[in-house]
């Protein structure tokens, strides 16, 4: 039979420590995000200035986009796909840390749920034991 050692204050340490990683991951994400944003309008367009925004007139859905828009840069499309296709990959790492977390915690619960089920078990059958019998098998001997 394997024999586990767990101890639940270890496992608690561990996840601050990811969870504090996590955090600063979720962190770089972000500035990476602000960071890339910057870049594509700093980037400009190829398109001369008067044509670098399309005047789009008509009534728009409050909360909605205006309807015009600036001209988007061979740069800043870049940025764009480049960031659309790593927000899958993103989105996964997220998804990986998150269920690995709560996979460790649900892990150690259910341990210590074992845990407390054993001693339970262990308490019963001491419990059933007739001391009465273990005394006179004691003094017969």
């Amino acid at each position: 039979m394997v024999a586990w050692d767990i101890r639940p204050q270890g496992v608690q340490g561990q996840l601050k420590v990811t969870g504090t990683h996590a955090g600063d991951l979720e962190k770089a994400l972000t500035a990476l995000m602000a960071t890339m944003s910057e870049a594509a309008q700093a980037a400009g367009t190829a398109v001369p200035g008067s044509q670098a925004a399309t005047p789009v007139q008509g009534p728009v859905a409050p909360g909605r986009a205006p309807l015009s828009r600036k001209a988007v840069g061979p740069v800043a499309a870049a940025l764009g796909e480049y960031l659309e296709e790593r927000q899958k990959d993103l989105k996964a790492m997220a998804e990986r840390i998150e269920a690995a977390i709560l996979g460790a915690v649900e892990a150690t619960n259910a341990y210590c749920e074992g845990d407390l089920e054993a001693a339970k078990h262990a308490q019963d059958a001491a419990k059933s034991v007739r001391l009465d019998l273990l005394k006179d098998a004691g003094e017969q001997r």
